[in-house]
């Protein structure tokens, strides 16, 4: 009788039996990878008039240097910056406060280098200028393959502007 039934019941469960290849998602890795990988380090060019010492450029220098995105930006936005990217999506700012310190950082990180007093010590002493400030921000990987940072200017991350926004803001005299 048990016999009968086993059998009975696979026979069952033989009938109901589908092919699930065409619902079951099997993505290719090596595409999917491919597709993530970052094309190679990009050297990039300053534009003419990066540098700013305008207040409102500085101001958007600094938001973006101090918050993550626009859904948990903190602060109210400085004139010309928008919540969300041209995707209608939360524009993805800098964060540059989670891995580095600078003047009037809120939980400044110890990751990055400490960019207090930047232009003090690296601007007014040559050792460094603003285009080498502008690349480390583009594309950090131009000096450091294995570096951690983002790669901002290369993914899209941000724009030009941004950049010189943000290296403005880097290279300023803090108050």
């Amino acid at each position: 009788m048990i016999k009968i039934v086993t059998l009975v019941a696979m026979a069952g469960i033989a009938s109901f039996a589908v092919d699930l290849k065409s619902v079951i998602e099997t993505p290719e890795a090596k595409q999917i990878i491919q597709k993530d990988l970052l094309g190679p380090a990009k050297t990039f060019t300053m534009p003419a008039g990066c540098i700013t010492t305008d207040a409102e450029a500085i101001a958007r220098g600094k938001f973006i240097f101090h918050n993550l995105n626009g859904k948990k930006a903190k602060g109210p936005f400085p004139k010309g910056l928008a919540k969300k990217n041209a995707k209608g999506k939360a524009k993805q700012y800098g964060n540059c406060v989670a891995c580095h310190n600078i003047e009037g950082a809120k939980g400044g990180g110890n990751i990055g280098p400490d960019l207090s007093n930047y232009k003090k010590h690296f601007i007014d002493t040559k050792v460094r200028n603003s285009a080498w400030v502008y690349q480390k921000i583009a594309d950090a990987r131009i000096d450091n393959a294995n570096t951690h940072m983002t790669i901002n200017l290369t993914t899209g991350l941000f724009s030009k502007k941004e950049v010189c926004e943000l290296t403005s803001y880097i290279v300023s005299k803090k108050k």
